[in-house]
């Protein structure tokens, strides 16, 4: 066993010469994660459904002075997963981190709600997640780090009628100890989850403008505020990085302190 303990602690967070995939990064978190990675140094391959606005996230990238790919990417299918990590291996020629990121969310009482529309938050959110683990968990060395995104409503209830949502996010934590097991001591790839709470996106944009949020910031949310993007995306670079060398099954929340209300 190797003591990295000498090197500087700053050191242990820069991810450069590394490369990451990021799914669901044409928006709101997908695009802070993206941004955040190239920050600490690594380069990017980019998934999402919504091909136009991946060139959006792609400039952005290379404004930072890092290189970006994108692949048009459906999580739902396991081919389509497979060819973003086989593009990604062609265009850099190793896969470092990968960062769950693409979901979808419903707000629909359960009495309406319809199996499809139920079963495809599931395939999204969980089903995805696992398609886009395995094809990485293939190419990986021994380093690497799989982070993947859950929600705080894996862990608790904010009154809103989610329980298709509620129940992927729940099971990306069972998903991601799973791996962890399997893996870490394995492979060498640590896979750890990132609870967020609610952030400004487009996920949220509803309970923003009824102000439903506002009403659960100020009831349930310690610091007062909805979370700012870099502040998840600086959890991310984390559990990427050196620094979470000894982290691996763990479910890390940011969320204002939601969770301890």
């Amino acid at each position: 066993m190797t003591d990295a303990s000498a090197t500087p602690v700053l050191d242990r967070f820069c991810l450069d010469g590394k490369v990451a995939i990021v799914t669901g990064a044409s928006s709101g978190l997908g695009v802070a994660f993206a941004q955040a990675l190239a920050e600490a140094g690594a380069d990017l391959a980019l998934g999402a459904r919504r091909t136009d606005r991946l060139s959006d996230t792609v400039d952005l990238v290379g404004s930072i002075g890092r290189k970006a790919v994108a692949v048009g990417t459906d999580v739902t299918s396991p081919d389509a997963c497979e060819r973003l990590v086989a593009a990604t291996v062609a265009e850099f020629g190793h896969v470092d981190v990968l960062v769950n990121n693409a979901g979808v969310g419903t707000i629909v009482p359960s009495t309406r709600e319809l199996p499809d529309d139920f079963r495809s938050i599931v395939d999204i959110n969980l089903m995805g997640s696992y398609w886009m683990a395995q094809a990485c968990g293939r190419v990986m060395h021994p380093g690497s780090s799989i982070v993947n995104i859950g929600s705080v409503l894996g862990l608790t209830t904010t009154a809103m009628p989610q329980a298709a949502y509620s129940a992927s996010k729940a099971a990306i934590i069972g998903l991601s100890r799973d791996l962890a097991v399997q893996w870490t001591g394995r492979k060498g790839i640590r896979v750890n989850v990132v609870a967020p709470g609610y952030f400004p996106t487009e996920m949220t944009s509803d309970g923003l403008e009824t102000g439903y949020l506002d009403s659960l910031v100020e009831q349930r949310v310690p610091v007062g505020r909805l979370g700012y993007l870099h502040e998840c995306a600086a959890v991310v670079v984390f559990l990427a990085s050196d620094a979470a060398s000894y982290i691996t099954g763990a479910v890390l929340p940011v969320d204002g302190g939601l969770l301890a209300t």
